[in-house]
Formats: structure tokens, sequence, C-alpha cells
């Protein structure tokens, strides 16, 4: 030991690692100074860098603050159970890695480290980061994957020189919204293995972003703004709720490998078809065929298909080489198309036609982003479709022929013109389950309006600034699931509200509320409440008794005095205890 301290002393440098150690020796914590006089003290080195992984040690002191010059600390593959505070008085501290421990707790002081640029709490017992490593902000990788994480702090929006974030195997619900904008140097994300939900909107910021892995967790969709992360090579999206892909994600040029395995995936889009992939899994979906375009994707060296219900192809091409189910879905194509190599730039017409015949199978047809001005008849011609999406049109008006699909269940009228609601034909889909009329310029809403779409579960509203005219609108509404409302100017939460018993989902985010009403423990069946962007001050104490069935409370943006920003970092279930706390005692 003597000999490696000593040549530690000229070096700087001391590896102490796989040597069984219980304890770091005194003369570690003393800079290597061993108090003998035969020591030339003048000739030694301050020491910078200290690795004492795979040992068995169970603490570190606090004198660790006497190596002010360390840049690289390794405490890996040890019994530690929590880090001295002293760990903030090493300023040219550069490297962290504190993984394979037992850490339960990072003290706050880890943010006057300030000089740290790559940190590593992997594989510990942590249930959240310290908000205070925002303050890092020359950090460019951390991992803090295999942990029981469930929340991020916002100040993590701080480190905007961050690269790579692995939080794999963690127990998080939602990346925040302003991380993504904040972090656009972000080259690789990994938060597969979680519980998240969606993918935020904001993922369009990371125009850099290499590599993107979110497999099993329970996301539902993925944002059209996708198409900004212009840089991505690899998106990993197996073993999640999807239904649909994007069109937008076509636009990923550099995109080489897609897994979208083990979702619920109907149809490929043909949108997607313009990837120059290499590597696609499409394994154990829903898919019953491919659209032909596919075959024009002659990059293409892998496309992976068991488990789907495919009816549209032989089993002896789902199942054989790549490069044979390729030639076939491209003789499927014109033989223009095939003898060019690639598609000429389809009319509105071939994409309406491409898009009936995906919904042969799969019962949905989607003409968003046409820009139509009037409702295509193949909307009310194809037989059966249970989901209509005409999104991102023109169109002002529904024609009445669109009551005859009786069998619709899910209407998407999403960034269109339309100005009066469309009472004549909605209220003659018996079916209708689902309506989204978010971002339209609509006047006016009644409550007699809804009165016919009583079986309504889902409805979109955002966006249409102007159009409750009295507060109780959504009263006649009673199988309503998810409501969102965000962006309508709403100045008072409206009151028939309250009687949405079976309410999930609610979103008035980014309007201009300042009160929250008692009655919203009312609400026993809600699981998510977006309250964020409004002008609320307090919150009622009766909002804790939604505890524990309301899992996500989402408040960013709200100028809140009632409970201290303490409270509020540590997420939802803290601060529903913490209003529960404030009920009366009876």
């Amino acid at each position: 030991m003597e000999r490696i301290l000593k040549s530690a002393r000229e070096s700087g440098s001391l590896n102490l690692s796989n040597r069984s150690l219980s304890e770091v020796p005194g003369e570690v914590y003393n800079n290597l100074d061993t108090g003998s006089l035969d020591d030339k003290w003048w000739e030694g080195v301050d020491l910078q860098k200290l690795i004492l992984a795979h040992n068995n040690l169970e603490v570190l002191r606090e004198d660790l603050r006497n190596l002010s010059s360390l840049v690289v600390l390794n405490i890996s593959h040890n019994q530690i159970s929590s880090l001295p505070a002293a760990i903030g008085d090493l300023p040219l501290l550069k490297s962290l890695d504190a993984s394979f421990n037992q850490i339960k707790l990072i003290p706050e002081e880890v943010g006057l480290a300030t000089a740290l640029v790559k940190v590593d709490f992997s594989n510990n017992c942590l249930t959240e980061l310290p908000a205070s490593l925002g303050r890092c902000l020359n950090l460019s990788e951390l991992k803090a994957s295999n942990n029981n994480i469930s929340r991020l702090p916002d100040e993590l929006a701080g480190c905007c020189k961050l690269s790579k974030f692995d939080l794999e195997g963690n127990k998080l619900v939602l990346l925040p919204e302003n991380m993504f904008t904040s972090w656009t140097l972000l080259t690789e994300l990994n938060a597969a293995k979680n519980q998240l939900t969606a993918i935020p909107a904001s993922i369009g910021a990371l125009s850099k972003l290499v590599r993107m892995d979110l497999h099993q967790n329970k996301i539902t969709s993925i944002p059209s703004s996708i198409n900004g992360c212009s840089s991505l090579a690899e998106f990993y999206m197996g073993n999640n709720l999807l239904s649909t892909i994007p069109d937008d994600i076509g636009m990923l040029s550099k995109l080489g490998t897609l897994d979208l395995h083990s979702n619920q995936l109907k149809e490929y889009p043909v949108g997607a078809c313009k990837l120059k992939l290499s590597f696609l899994d499409l394994s154990n979906n829903a898919l019953s065929g491919l659209p032909p375009e596919l075959g024009t994707m002659t990059t293409l060296r892998k496309l992976l298909l068991s488990g789907n219900p495919m009816r549209a192809l032989r089993s002896s091409l789902v199942s054989g080489p790549t490069s044979t189910l390729m030639k076939y879905l491209r003789s499927r194509l014109s033989s223009e198309e095939e003898a060019s190599g690639s598609r000429t730039t389809p009319t509105k017409d071939d994409q309406i036609s491409a898009a009936r015949r995906l919904s042969v199978s799969s019962k949905e047809l989607n003409l968003s982003g046409l820009g139509v001005p009037n409702v295509p008849p193949a909307a009310w011609e194809t037989s059966d479709v249970v989901k209509l999406d005409l999104s991102k049109n023109l169109i002002e008006d529904l024609p009445n022929e669109l009551s005859l699909c009786s069998s619709l269940q899910a209407l998407i009228l999403s960034n269109n013109k339309i100005k009066k609601w469309p009472g004549m034909v909605v209220s003659s889909l018996p079916s209708l389950t689902i309506l989204k009329l978010d971002n339209n310029p609509l006047a006016e809403i009644s409550s007699t309006d809804l009165v016919s779409l009583s079986k309504l579960e889902v409805l979109d509203l955002s966006g249409n600034a102007s159009s409750f005219s009295e507060s109780s609108v959504v009263s006649s509404l009673p199988q309503l699931h998810e409501l969102y409302l965000r962006r309508m100017k709403l100045q008072e939460f409206p009151i028939g509200l309250v009687q949405l018993k079976h309410l999930r989902i609610l979103n008035l985010s980014q309007n201009n509320l300042s009160t929250i009403p008692e009655g919203i423990k009312d609400f026993s069946a809600l699981i998510e409440l977006d309250l964020s962007d409004n002008n609320i001050t307090r919150l009622p104490a009766e909002l804790g008794l939604l505890e524990p069935s309301l899992q996500v409370l989402k408040l960013d943006g709200n100028p809140l005095r009632s409970i201290r920003r303490t409270v509020l970092e540590r997420g939802t279930k803290a601060v529903l205890s913490y209003l529960k706390e404030k009920l009366p005692s009876n």
C-alpha cells in the first residue's frame, strides 16, 4: 500500500479498486500525507484522480473536502448508502461515478460542485434527483438508470449543455416539456422501462438527438413534432401502447433503425415509407397488411413482422427473406413507379386512394394534412369506418353525407376552419365516443349542442377561445372520460365540470384561471389533472382528497403562494398529502 501511495503522490492519480477495502485509508483523506519525515513533501502532487471502485466501502467521510484538487472520483460498486455533503466542496470535480451502491439520497450540496461534467448515479435506491444539479451548467452526461425516481426536478432544465441523459428503469410518469426546450445539445436520450404515457411536444427542439430509447413504457402516441429531431438515427419504441404513427416521422432523413415491436399498430403509414431505414421491427402488432409503398424503401435490410394477423400477405412472404417481401410490395405499385425506382409526388387523389386501401383492413381512414377545403367523398363512401381523421385541413363545414357513417366512433377535426358547431352531423352519429375539434375558430357552443352526444367519452375543444357561452356547457356529457380545454381563455373553472363523475383526464392548461373550487374533491375518478400555465395563487385543501386516485397533477407556470416550493418540487403525491393535512380535523 505504501508503494501505491508514494506513486500517487508523484502522479496525482490513485487507483485502489478491487482491494476488498471496508474503509478508505486515512492517508487518502489527508491528501496522501503520511506524516513521514522521509517524504519529500515539496515534490508531491495533490490528488486529482481517485478510484475506489469494486470494494466493500459503506461510508465516505466528510474529510473528503480535503481533496480540493480532485477532478475524477469513482466510488462505483460499493455498499455506500449516502454521499457526504463535502462533495460540494470539490470545486474542480468533473467526473463523479457513484453507480452500483445503495445510495437513497443525493445531498443538495452536490450542486456546489459546479465544474461537474459527467455524473453517474445508476443502480442505487434513489427516489429523486437533487434540484441543485441544475446549477451544474457544464454537465454533459447524467446517468441515473435503475433507481426508483418518479419525477424530475424542473431545475434540471438549467443543464443546457447536456448531451447524454439516461434514466432507464425508473418510475417516471412524464418528461417535463421545459427540459427539452433547454437541452438543445442532447444527442442521446434513454428513458426506457418507465411509466411514461406521452412524449412531450417539445421533443421537436432536440435537433441534435441521434439515439432515443423509450421502449417498455405506456406511451400511446408519437407527437408530429418528432419531425424536428432531424439528426435521429435510432428510435426505440417497442413495448408501448401505440395505435398509430404520425406521417411526420417520414421526414427523419437520417433514421436508420426504427423499433416498434409489441404495440397496437393497425397500419404502417404511407408517409413513413419515405424513411431510409436499414432495420424496421413491426413484430407483435395488429397489422393485417402493409402499404405497397414500403417496397420503395430500398435501404431496408431487415424487416420483422412476426406476431401480426397478416391477412393481405402470404405467410411465406411474412416469414421469408426481407428482399423477397420488398420485391413483392414493389410489384403492387404501378409499372411507372417501379420503372423509375421511386415514387413521384402523390396527388391528393393518390393519397386519398392509398388511405382508402389501408382502411379496408384497419377500419380507420386517415385524411389528415391534405389541405382540402371540403371533406372528400371517401369519408362516407368507405364502409364501416370506425375512426375518421380529417385534421390539418381547411374544412369549414361538414356535409350532411357524413351522417351516413353509422359505425363512426372517433371523429378528428383538429386544426381546421370550422366556425359553427357541426351539430346536425355529429348528433346523427350514434356510435360516436371521441370528438376532437381543437384549434378551430368555433364561435359558440351551448349545452343544447351537446345533449345528443351523451355517449361521448373523449372531447377536445382546446384553442377555441370564444366557444363557451355558459359555464355548464359540458354538464350534459355524463360518460365523459377525457376533457381537453387548453388555451380557451377561461377566467373561471367551468362549474358544470363537477357533474362529470367518470372524468379521468382533465386538461385546463394555458387559461386565465385564478381559483379552483372546493368541489374539485368530487372528481373521484380523476387520474390526471393539468392546471399548468394559469394564474392560480392557491389550491383548495379539498384537492388533497383525490389521493391516491390522482396520479398526475401539473401546476407549472402558476404564481402559487400557498404551497412551499420544496413541496411542489417533490411532485403530485407530496402536494396532495400536504393539502390533505390542511383539511379541518373533523
